[in-house]
């Protein structure tokens, strides 16, 4: 592996709960765009109908599309980053002070979560259990999770290959 060529993995499979909550939501969304706008039209001012229904519209897609943009495609490994490659680019996230990496299909169990997106499309943000304290996730399958720590802190991914990615990672290229 080079600097110019990083080590790459995809993303594990959806999970069943993340295809659920990113159908479910999906369709309530579509739902919404669909029928209030309807109810909307029947109800008080015409200026605010207008306003509510212009929300009602517009505001599901733009849901669906923001989420869809931060969808977790798969990683990549460089020497002292992890790349996480989203739909249209990459989020690089430093590995300065990694310590360890381990495959841990409980790691999420419990957290919630301070900012970000808890499935639709994907489990991304900023997140807090007892285990691992404050953490970043950048997961499509919590049973697939991988969790780095670093000095910092922690990042959960999911890796297709859970075993392969921690051997890279834990390789002397990756970890400097």
């Amino acid at each position: 592996m080079t600097a110019q060529e990083p080590r790459r993995f995809d993303a594990a499979p959806f999970s069943l709960s993340l295809k659920v909550i990113t159908v479910g939501a999906t369709a309530i969304l579509a739902a919404m765009m669909v029928l209030a706008p309807r109810a909307v039209v029947h109800q008080g001012a015409e200026l605010l109908a207008r306003g509510i229904t212009l929300v009602l519209v517009f505001g599901p897609p733009l849901m669906i599309a923001g989420a869809l943009l931060f969808m977790v495609r798969g990683y990549a490994l460089e020497p002292g980053a992890l790349l996480v490659r989203r739909l249209f680019w990459t989020t690089r996230v430093p590995l300065a002070g990694f310590e360890r990496a381990w495959h841990d299909p409980q790691a999420m169990r419990g957290s919630k979560r301070l900012f970000g997106n808890s499935g639709l499309f994907a489990i991304t943000g900023i997140f807090r259990n007892a285990p691992l304290g404050t953490y970043r996730a950048f997961v499509t399958n919590p049973a697939e999770a991988v969790v780095i720590r670093l000095a910092s802190g922690a990042l959960v991914v999911s890796p297709a290959l859970p075993r392969a990615f921690i051997a890279a990672l834990e390789s002397r290229d990756a970890a400097r």
